[in-house]
Order: structure tokens, then C-alpha cells, then sequence
């Protein structure tokens, strides 16, 4: 790759990785949308607990992951809720970028090898199939162009 697609690549990481490790700790702790929708029809406390009402929120239970390392935005151990969001998001897109490019690898390691029985023509280069170019080939073609005999 070109020097300038990996300071691209290394840029976004880094914004990435600055988004979700000191940002994210700044984020709402008010309930989004979906959380909010839930809710209606309920009468909930000071501290969102549901006191009265019907609602589809009080079906709901704990989730089966719910005691994984990295639920609830954090990390398990830590005890620093600002360190532990930062690092739980770094973390993430730490694996999100490693399997992404991963991934990307692994096509671009498909895409340029040649299917079985392929044989480039004489003359032609493997990649592309077509003619080399070269410099008195250049050189005719733009006397051509330019209307001169040469």
C-alpha cells in the first residue's frame, strides 16, 4: 500500500480510538429512543424504576451475556468507571479493526490469484492481460496524437 493510504488508515484509527476512549465517557446517560418507547404507559421513579402502568418494558429480563466481561459499556475489574468505559471501547474498535482488516486481507489474497487452467497470453502481463507498454510504443502514440510522422 501507497504511504498515504496507511497515514489514512493510521488517522482513522486514531480518531477512532480517541472517539471511543475518552468521548464515549461523555455520552447521554439518559435512555435512547428505544429504551424511552419501552417505558410508555408506565409510571417510572427518580430512578427509572417502573412503579405503576403497563408497558413492554416490564417484560423485560437480564440479558444472557449480561455477565460477560464487556456488558453494561465497561470492563469487569475495573473499577474507574471513566477508565473502564474508555478501555471497553478501545478494546472494541482495537477487534472491530483487527477483524476488518482481517477480513479485507483475506479478499484481496482471493482476488488476485488466477483461476485454475488460466494461462496469460505471450507478451501480456499475468495481472491485468494486457500488452506491456513501453517506451517507443508511448513515444508513437503521442507523435500519432500530436498529428506529426515520425
Amino acid at each position: 500500500m501507497k504511504n498515504r493510504t496507511w497515514a489514512f488508515l493510521a488517522g482513522g484509527l486514531l480518531v477512532a480510538l480517541l472517539l471511543a476512549g475518552v468521548v464515549s465517557n461523555y455520552a447521554s446517560s439518559h435512555p435512547d429512543g428505544l429504551d424511552s418507547s419501552l417505558l410508555k404507559g408506565c409510571t417510572v421513579d427518580a430512578d427509572d424504576n417502573i412503579v405503576g402502568g403497563s408497558c413492554p418494558a416490564q417484560q423485560a429480563r437480564d440479558h444472557e451475556l449480561g455477565d460477560s466481561p464487556f456488558a453494561d459499556y465497561g470492563v469487569r475489574g475495573v473499577e474507574n468507571s471513566f477508565v473502564s468505559t474508555g478501555l471497553s471501547g478501545v478494546l472494541g474498535v482495537l477487534v472491530t479493526f483487527a477483524i476488518g482488516a482481517g477480513g479485507f486481507w483475506l479478499l484481496r489474497r482471493r482476488g488476485t490469484a488466477q483461476p485454475a487452467g488460466h494461462t496469460p497470453a505471450a507478451g501480456t502481463t499475468p495481472a491485468t492481460g494486457e500488452a506491456p507498454a513501453t517506451d517507443d510504443a508511448a513515444a508513437d502514440d503521442g507523435r500519432h496524437r500530436a498529428g506529426t510522422a515520425g
